[in-house]
């Protein structure tokens, strides 16, 4: 069978014509952002910020005509709009007919915390794994974190929301491509006990995102909600580093049970730390603790200690918010190889120091877990006697 190309996919949603345009949507240069990962399609269709209501049927007769083409087993289709030069999602439908409306990012903070996070049925907790920067080895804790979780007997998933780079694949170990059933729902992949998804299995690696922000909350929520998670005690969010759209619109739209900041011990990784940390704490999620990732770095030849980054600043800077402070890990080139090639050190070295230091965190995350579990528990409903 030929594959799947670009132009197949723009053939046939040449087909599909703008009742308002009086022309094609290809032609109306309304198609953006058209991915194609083996029989996997993704595509925004950009319209006016007013219509978002009223250019749903149109969306749907895009991905449905697009999901009829030999080899397409999956279509990702979203609307996007424009607004004074930014990105903003005015609204879109998961090919499941689920409905999930988007604010355009202009309402004031307290109505923005009051709006109604809807849970991932069979997931009890969400934590998400962010850091202010990238390069800090933020994905590297992430997966080692979930590691240490399922090592207490928890049953753990992990989501790599790093749409841009998303590096989850390599640190697991895990190649090839989600299955699905009908074309709707995909089977997360599983290794080392855990399951997994993650942009990484759907397209090149090498395959730049040129995704607007809307685009990649959308992307976003589909691997959260289209995918078949089955029953989670905690699924770790791997998040993209920094406090853009993505990162704020994903802590105001899913339950989460708590956040995690990683940094290294730098004046400026810590400076952008902060940022990370107050942002969530003006949406409401409690913010767990601060990890001091690359904190030291042991010579294996001497054993002389340099501390490259500097050392101890997450700690005082936890001390400064008012946070715990979750633990330091060391720059070693163990964690790095193991990262590397897809076997977390966690796993495969669970004896190790280094994986030590990955499972005295986890330990400390899941007490705050179970904590946040059972304080939400106890409050339960409120009896009023007139």
């Amino acid at each position: 069978m030929t594959a799947l190309s670009q132009a197949d996919v723009l053939g046939a949603l040449k087909t599909i014509t703008d009742p308002d345009k009086g022309t094609d949507v290809v032609s109306a240069g309304m198609i953006s952002g058209l991915v194609i990962k083996d029989g996997n399609v993704g595509f925004a269709v950009e319209i006016d910020p007013a219509d978002g209501e009223r250019k749903e049927s149109l969306r749907k007769a895009c991905a449905d005509i697009v999901y009829k083409l030999p080899g397409v087993t999956s279509v990702t289709a979203v609307l996007t709009a424009e607004r004074a030069g930014a990105a903003a999602a005015h609204d879109h439908n998961h090919d499941n007919g689920h409905r999930h409306g988007h604010d355009h990012g202009h309402a004031p903070a307290g109505q923005q915390r009051q709006q109604a996070k809807a849970g991932i049925p069979g997931i009890t907790s969400i934590i998400a794994v962010a850091s202010g920067k990238g390069g800090v080895g933020k994905s590297t804790t992430a997966v080692n974190l979930a590691m240490a979780l399922k090592a207490q007997g928890r049953r753990v998933g992990l989501l790599d929301a790093d749409i841009y780079g998303p590096s989850v694949p390599r640190m697991l170990g895990i190649t090839g491509r989600p299955s699905t059933d009908d074309g709707k729902t995909l089977e997360p992949m599983r290794n080392w006990g855990i399951v997994c998804m993650s942009m990484g299995f759907l397209v090149a690696e090498d395959t730049p995102m040129i995704w607007r922000g809307p685009m990649v909350m959308s992307a976003i929520q589909q691997m959260l909600n289209d995918v078949n998670w089955g029953t989670l005690d905690v699924l770790v969010i791997d998040l993209p580093p920094g406090t853009g759209d993505a990162q704020l619109t994903l802590a105001q739209r899913v339950p989460l049970t708590g956040a995690v900041i990683v940094s290294t011990p730098q004046d400026i990784a810590l400076l952008d730390a902060r940022k990370g940390l107050n942002m969530f704490r003006k949406v409401d999620v409690p913010v767990f603790g601060i990890i001091e990732n690359m904190s030291y770095f042991l010579c294996p030849s001497c054993g002389e200690r340099s501390d490259i980054f500097g050392h101890g600043g997450a700690r005082q800077t936890a001390a400064q918010l008012g946070t715990d402070f979750l633990g330091e890990v060391p720059l070693h080139m163990a964690i790095r190889e193991t990262s590397d090639d897809g076997t977390p050190i966690v796993a495969s070295q669970p004896d190790s120091a280094h994986a030590q230091c990955y499972l005295a965190i986890a330990a400390k995350v899941a007490t705050k877990i179970d904590e946040r579990l059972g304080s939400a528990e106890a409050a339960g409903p409120r009896i009023v006697i007139q």
